[in-house]
């Protein structure tokens, strides 16, 4: 299960590199062609008589959606924003694997223990809790340890290792958080920098500007602001998602652990 994640935790940047260049290929190849066929303005053949004449300021053709995206950004905020989508995608599918509760609590340990206890086999079962790298698997090593000085000093050391182990998963999921938190700011710094951009444009132009040339400026406040959003919102919503997971599995992971410990002999002294 460990390799497993590790190779996943590795292959997803891969994953969503290889996926975004494969868009923004398909996307430019939507492009229109370009004009290089075309007879230039100055020596274009005249019109047969008779033939309708097409008109000169003809509307260029609609560009790709991706292609406009990628333009407005910019390379500085393309970048920052591919960088917070690729720990996006993975701190998401980390946290999938590792929030699950055969993983947190897994059954071949439950079971393996509780064979081993009924058998009188402590040292058995001491060993299968050590070698086995669950949240429960180090919460009973360390109740059993404590096991001959007396029962409550293993509750105490149980907890310990408990909230220690709950601790070591919520620096985990905070930095879905995180993401969700630079999204917007990004966003909004994006929104500031193509507004000044905009603005300054009026500011240098002797006469009224056209809205073409204050439309770079406002794309990229626009669409900053967009995909910051996009971000952000999958980023909380999944961080809440986790942080209710986690406090129920921490209530599972005392609640079973104690039971498995109350089993031993010796605690019941």
């Amino acid at each position: 299960m460990q390799k497993q994640q590790v190779v996943l935790w590795r292959a997803v940047p891969l994953l969503a590199l290889v996926a975004f260049t494969t868009s923004l290929s398909g996307a430019a190849a939507q492009e229109p062609a370009g004009d290089a066929g075309a007879v230039p303005e100055a020596v274009a053949v005249a019109p047969a008589v008779g033939e309708p004449v097409a008109p000169s300021d003809a509307p260029p053709a609609p560009q790709n959606l991706l292609v406009y995206y990628f333009r407005a950004l910019g390379p500085t905020f393309v970048i920052v924003f591919l960088g917070l989508s690729f720990a996006l995608v993975a701190l998401l599918v980390m946290c999938f694997l590792q929030l699950r509760r055969t993983v947190l609590l897994p059954p071949e340990l439950v079971e393996g223990f509780e064979a081993h206890i009924e058998k009188k086999e402590f040292q058995q079962a001491y060993e299968l809790a050590k070698g086995d790298d669950s949240p429960l698997g180090r919460v009973l090593a360390a109740a059993l340890v404590k096991l001959q000085i007396g029962y409550e000093q293993a509750l105490e050391a149980m907890r310990e290792v408990q909230a220690e182990e709950v601790m070591r998963l919520e620096h985990k999921i905070s930095y879905v958080s995180l993401v969700g938190a630079l999204a917007p700011m990004f966003g909004l710094l994006g929104t500031v920098s193509g507004m000044v951009a905009a603005f300054s444009v009026i500011a240098q132009s002797a006469t009224q500007p056209k809205p073409a040339e204050l439309a770079s400026g406002i794309s990229q406040a626009l669409v900053t602001t967009l995909i910051g959003l996009w971000l952000a919102i999958p980023a909380n919503a999944c961080f809440s998602l986790f942080r209710n997971w986690l406090e129920r599995f921490s209530i599972d992971l005392d609640s079973e652990s104690v039971r498995l410990i109350a089993k031993v002999p010796v605690a019941k002294k």
